[in-house]
């Protein structure tokens, strides 16, 4: 039995704050009455797009970025919840 294993300390995972932009652009064929809740239609589309390519779904476009920002930068809200996660024994 390996005693260095059992007495290692967890390893926090490193969280940070980031700022992402994702551009999608796809053909879908759908219910037209679903096109007039603009909430209802972003749900609709994310959906369509995470369960991937069907008969339905024509993907033309996809970019996406992500780029990490000062802590600073992040509402206050949001840096109350980056604190409590890495405070958090949970993500070890």
């Amino acid at each position: 039995m390996n005693h260095d294993l059992e007495h290692q300390q967890p390893t926090v995972p490193d969280v940070g704050v980031y700022e992402c932009e994702i551009h999608l652009k796809f053909r879908l064929i759908e219910e037209k009455g679903a096109l007039n809740d603009r909430e209802r239609l972003l749900e609709l589309l994310i959906d369509a797009f995470t369960c991937g390519t069907d008969e339905y779904l024509e993907p033309l476009q996809i970019e996406v970025e992500a780029q990490e920002l000062p802590e600073t930068q992040a509402s206050p809200q949001m840096r109350r919840r980056l604190i409590r996660l890495r405070n958090s024994k949970d993500l070890a």
